[in-house]
């Protein structure tokens, strides 16, 4: 049996859950769960979507809702094991403040291809990114490799640049390919705002117009500083239509 530490243990998303019924993005999310899941070489069981919707009404709230309008009311992980096995797991989300976030670079965990930019089952680097960040006295982390960001700890960024394009990191280069991000896409580019992968360079973050980070969980949400130094203008264009985007589909 693998070790949980093992990325090939496990493949596994992260949605947005209304307590009950309902699931965000819950389409995009399970055609990542297969995705990833053949690049790590687990077979996903047959019927996993009605297995997990069917298993929405037996699961206890882990505790108080998130009441906040712009976010889910709890985080549901979702689960498929090598051995197959389909594990359900509640979380409560955090309420984020209305203020502009701070954010650490931290070195982003090096995995070997073609692990790397999957939801796989060695994600105990991204939980100690997450502490890092915290006990540094930020709101997050955002992973880096030789000066080129990575992903964020529990989020994906989204850089607006001074030629009016959206950039988020690349696929190609190990990030995620958030789902957040698609569920987005079409709203911010509906507002005339292009959205592209891209090799982010410390030097595009400092003359970026705004940042944002987006997730399951924290929604969008503007992003102030990197290390302690301003990043563009919040609440900018971008998270206007990166946050209008995200209300339609929550």
């Amino acid at each position: 049996m693998p070790s949980p530490a093992d990325p090939n243990s496990a493949v596994w998303s992260a949605m947005g859950w209304d307590g009950e019924k309902d699931l965000v993005s819950a389409e995009m999310h399970f055609a990542r769960i297969h995705r990833h899941a053949k690049i790590l070489g687990i077979d996903v069981p047959e019927g996993l979507v009605d297995t997990v919707i069917s298993g929405l009404g037996g699961l206890e709230h882990p505790g108080e809702p998130n009441e906040s309008p712009d976010q889910a009311n709890f985080l549901l992980i979702v689960e498929v094991s090598s051995e197959g096995e389909i594990r359900l797991e509640p979380r409560i989300i955090q309420k984020w403040p209305d203020r502009p976030l701070s954010a650490v670079s931290l070195l982003a965990p090096n995995w070997e291809k073609p692990v790397r930019g999957t939801k796989h089952g060695d994600w105990e680097p991204h939980r100690a990114a997450r502490e890092a960040a915290v006990e540094n006295g930020a709101d997050l982390g955002l992973l880096f490799e030789n000066e080129v960001l990575i992903d964020g700890d529990r989020c994906a960024p989204l850089l607006l640049d001074n030629d009016g394009v959206a950039y988020h990191p690349s696929h190609g280069d190990g990030a995620l390919d958030s789902v957040t991000i698609q569920t987005i896409k079409a709203g911010i580019e509906g507002a005339g705002i292009p959205v592209r992968p891209a090799k982010i360079t410390l030097n595009m973050i400092l003359r970026a117009s705004e940042m944002v980070v987006c997730g399951s969980g924290m929604g969008i949400r503007a992003l102030g500083t990197i290390d302690g130094r301003e990043i563009g203008t919040p609440n900018g264009p971008l998270f206007s239509a990166a946050k209008k985007s995200w209300m339609e589909e929550i």
